[in-house]
């Protein structure tokens, strides 16, 4: 895969988990931060980083249970070391962190 085609995969990511956090009404507030980042803050002050990893050519994600990786399958992002794929885990971890149900699928 190209430059151009991970930004282009890894922006839709980003795009439709921002999507995602909008329709699920959890009590959680996310914020863009540059091109490649989006923070998101839970009401106890804690967060879930989401970012694309230009170099590695992997979708990033750091939260309370650790730091996960995500390769593009051709498919899906899926986790390197576990086979979750990206949408999935987030909706886990999401509900981990804030205590609710959160999914970021319709």
């Amino acid at each position: 895969m190209n430059d151009s085609e991970f930004n282009a995969l890894a922006d839709a990511a980003l795009q439709e988990i921002e999507a995602g956090l909008e329709r699920s009404g959890a009590d959680l507030d996310f914020e863009r931060v540059g091109d490649n980042l989006l923070e998101i803050e839970f009401s106890d002050g804690g967060k879930i980083i989401v970012n694309r990893h230009d170099a590695a050519k992997e979708v990033w994600v750091a939260a309370r249970s650790g730091g996960f990786h995500y390769r593009w399958d051709g498919s899906c992002w899926q986790d390197t070391r576990g086979g979750e794929d990206l949408m999935t885990a987030l909706s886990r971890l999401l509900s981990e962190q804030a205590g609710e149900w959160v999914s970021l699928r319709d």
